[in-house]
């Protein structure tokens, strides 16, 4: 959170360093409470299916627009594989746990889990684009047509997030194992983050980065897994005990 606090602090290239190191926080947090909390095989799962699958769908984008459009990396944000710097495939666990835990706590295992975990990943992208096209990490070639007041940004991004983001969470349930499905008492600082990313990417976009449009756009997009779950933690949340009355 401090982190992500610095952002609209800093600029150029201490902007750059701060941007790879909290995704690589972002990352290390989502697999070590996965691996923490239920156990190697989810970790490996979850490193397997949303590190190594975003490298393999970036890769793809870059090389074919595909299902991106076609976009390329500034080389601000540290060396590349393929085309993508290495910090981008962490970006994809780091907000896909969270989204995943999300859906566990919301909804029973099927296919409504699996597209709410959907929504919940692909509805971060409505921030992150436009805020690291702004700050130049990467550039599309043609970014028509554009959400109304992101003119930067094409609509089939968002789309190729969504169907992707759709993969990844039909996969993630099989390959980490029923461990992941299953809500857990320390997953209160994983919702926290996805909380804290939501609120904290409005407030930054319409306030200090002045992108009020993508402001409008995420909250939108993100309220659909951020709203209900604030929501259902604030119900149930623990009521403090209290004593029994003792005769005088």
């Amino acid at each position: 959170m401090l982190a992500q606090i610095g952002y609209p602090l800093t600029g150029g290239t201490e902007r750059a360093r701060l941007t790879v190191a909290t995704v690589c926080l972002g990352w290390l947090l989502s697999v070590s409470h996965a691996l923490l909390t239920r156990g190697l095989r989810v970790a490996v799962g979850l490193v397997l299916v949303t590190t190594g699958g975003g490298l393999a769908v970036e890769a793809l984008g870059v090389a074919t627009g595909l299902p991106f459009g076609g976009y390329a990396y500034s080389g601000e944000l540290g060396p590349k594989l393929a085309g993508v710097p290495l910090v981008i495939p962490l970006a994809w666990t780091w907000m896909a746990w969270p989204a995943w835990l999300a859906a566990v706590r919301l909804t029973r295992p099927g296919p409504a889990r699996v597209a709410l975990a959907a929504l919940g990943l692909a509805g971060w992208d409505l921030f992150l684009d436009p805020q690291m096209v702004a700050e130049g990490y990467w550039s599309w070639r043609d970014p028509d047509p554009a959400l109304p007041g992101v003119p930067d940004v094409p609509v089939s991004n968002y789309l190729g997030w969504l169907v992707f983001a759709v993969l990844l969470m039909t996969l993630l349930g099989p390959v980490a194992g029923r461990a992941a499905a299953l809500a857990a008492d320390r997953d209160a600082p994983i919702y926290a983050l996805y909380l804290w990313t939501y609120a904290g990417s409005v407030l930054a976009h319409a306030v200090f980065l002045g992108l009020p449009a993508s402001a409008g756009w995420g909250g939108l997009a993100m309220a659909v897994v951020a709203g209900p779950l604030a929501l259902r933690l604030a119900r149930h949340r623990p009521r403090p005990r209290t004593r029994a009355a003792t005769p005088a």
